[in-house]
């Protein structure tokens, strides 16, 4: 699973993780919908590229993007490919966990797929976590097994880019780190974070037994029943991703750095792109406008197209960066880190099918992983 670097919630995970479908997951396309896709993309495409760096007072800006430093753009690509490496390390830290199915090989084209796969969904990258959770179930891991190790997957992704905010927010406001620090932009993204935080913690220590309590109140038949079975499953399916994600910290087991690589490099993506472009922001600007910028890849659009890329440069604007380079750097960053991968994304995606279907038919030898403590 990849998604396009932004939030995904807890229940995409959990119905992701638990549904036992025999296809791979994807969207049902007609020649409308197709069509009107096509159009939004080819539309939003033009006005960023084309239209954007046009608007009064930015007409050096088109320039700009045909004059970048050619070492600073090679150094960028090659930092987004040490980021999609560092998801791949961490994926095979949490599901590959003794005998499984899934070499590097497999890894990588689960990985890129996802890619596929998110530009295709939207709601935050969703496609690529009900792809990777179909793709692990194939390889033989059982459905509540995919559903905690997915949750405990998405925690340590979704931990960075929290404490991130949290410790970048906090150092700005107090002048740890040069750079401008707009209360909306720093303080508040750290209350919010921290709440999150405390939450996901809390989740950590509901009782084992939770399940067969709420079980007692989904007893009988209907439409009700089902719902509440469902939803007393699901505080235990959290917990348990909760406490593996623990575990496998406390075990210092090396691949959860690759948490951390996943977004490091891919700021450095966006730190490059400044540098070939112009001076760059002061560092942790560069770190909180990225992470603030990317919560618009919550907006139902396809691949965070237009929301992201307009998210960060006017986060950069609030914090005092220049329009013109804020908009040239980000459309650079945006074609290393979602455009680029597609490609490659596509063709994993039409790999990783014939991997499933080599699968198919054959009894799996599903892994149990050494660093679960909790029943699942």
């Amino acid at each position: 699973m990849t998604e396009d670097r932004a939030p995904v919630t807890t229940e995409g995970a959990i119905g992701a993780g638990a549904r036992d479908e025999d296809d791979m997951p994807r969207v049902v396309l007609t020649r409308e919908r197709m069509i009107i896709f096509a159009v939004f993309v080819v539309s939003a495409v033009a006005f960023l590229y084309f239209v954007l760096p046009k608007l009064a007072g930015l007409h050096k800006t088109w320039n700009r993007l045909q004059d970048g430093e050619p070492g600073w753009l090679i150094a960028a690509a090659g930092f987004e490919v040490f980021s999609y490496a560092s998801y791949m390390w961490l994926f095979r830290t949490v599901f590959v966990r003794g005998k499984s199915r899934i070499g590097w090989k497999e890894s990588y084209e689960i990985t890129m797929a996802g890619v596929a796969a998110t530009r295709l969904f939207a709601a935050a990258g969703a496609g690529g976590v009900a792809l990777t959770a179909w793709a692990v179930r194939k390889s033989g891991m059982s459905r509540r097994m995919t559903g905690v190790r997915m949750i405990a997957f998405m925690s340590m992704l979704y931990s960075v880019y929290v404490l991130a905010i949290v410790v970048c927010g906090i150092l700005l406001r107090t002048g740890v780190l040069h750079g401008e620090h707009p209360f909306g932009f720093t303080i508040v993204p750290v209350l919010i974070g921290m709440g999150l935080l405390m939450g996901f913690v809390a989740v950590a220590f509901v009782p084992r037994d939770v399940e067969e309590r709420l079980m007692k109140g989904s007893e009988g038949e209907g439409r009700k029943s089902k719902w509440m079975a469902r939803l007393a499953a699901a505080p235990a399916l959290i917990s348990a991703g909760a406490k593996t994600t623990f575990d496998l910290v406390h075990d210092r087991e090396p691949g959860v750095l690759g948490a951390v690589g996943w977004w490091l490099f891919d700021i450095m993506v966006l730190w490059a792109c400044f540098h070939a472009f112009g001076s760059p922001p002061p560092f942790g600007v560069v770190v909180m406008c990225y992470f603030v910028g990317t919560l618009a890849n919550t907006l139902p659009l396809p691949g965070g197209i237009g929301g992201v890329d307009g998210g960060m440069i006017g986060a950069f604007v609030v914090f005092g960066v220049d329009s013109g380079l804020a908009i040239v750097a980000v459309l650079a960053y945006r074609a290393f880190s979602f455009w680029l991968p597609t490609i490659p994304g596509i063709i994993a995606y039409l790999q990783l099918r014939r991997t499933v279907a080599r699968w198919s038919g054959t009894i799996p030898n599903e892994a149990t992983p050494r660093t679960e403590t909790v029943n699942v």
